[in-house]
């Protein structure tokens, strides 16, 4: 019986340890599940896809982040750059100005709320050019928008006709070249003119 009575511990610890062994393997697969994280599908939208201002006013270049899967967006790194004739430009990285000695563009909104808009004061002509906002995701991956094109105008102070006096003054010359071409393209039909009219008087 003592035989027995050790033989069946035995054998219950074995059953339990095994149920116990079971248990931990399928604890060990279910981790790396756990542990995983979820992709991001995160959407960079850019409003609208043209800009125009005027020289000195303020421009708002909307950019908005959405992301079902992950509400929280403020570990994301965003980046605004410009492309124009003389290539890229950043403006932004890690969501602060980098221009040097230029507080006239910086990030608005709540990035908490995916409002990465982007402001520049003061625009000027140099400012033309493409405007692209960037997400770099927690994973590394990056998001960038399909871009805005932003337009300058010339500001002009003559009677708030916004062309440049250059041009205004071209036109005018132009006109003014015109009719002195009819002037002298006609004067000689006009002395024929006057010529047959006056040999028909006569006659």
């Amino acid at each position: 019986s003592a035989v027995l009575f050790s033989l069946f511990p035995g054998t219950d610890v074995g059953a339990a340890g095994g149920g116990a062994n079971k248990e931990n393997a399928a604890a060990v697969t279910a981790q790396p599940l756990l542990l995983s994280p979820e992709p991001w599908n995160l959407l960079v939208t850019q409003t609208p896809a043209k800009e125009k201002a005027k020289e000195g006013e303020t421009v708002v270049l909307n950019c908005h982040l959405n992301s079902l899967q992950h509400p929280s967006l403020t570990d994301l790194m965003v980046t605004w750059y410009k492309e124009d004739e003389k290539g890229q430009m950043d403006l932004l990285e890690k969501n602060v100005t980098i221009l040097p000695n230029n507080s006239r563009i910086f990030m608005s909104g709540d990035l908490s709320q995916g409002d990465v808009s982007l402001i520049i004061l003061n625009v000027t002509t140099s400012d033309h050019g493409i405007y692209f906002c960037e997400v770099t995701l927690p994973d590394g991956k990056v998001v960038t928008g399909d871009g805005t094109k932003l337009r300058i105008r010339r500001a002009l102070g003559l009677f708030g006709i916004e062309e440049s006096i250059g041009t205004i003054i071209g036109v005018v010359a132009a006109g003014i070249g015109g009719v002195v071409v009819l002037i002298i393209v006609l004067t000689p039909q006009l002395r024929k003119c006057i010529l047959c009219m006056r040999q028909e008087a006569r006659q």
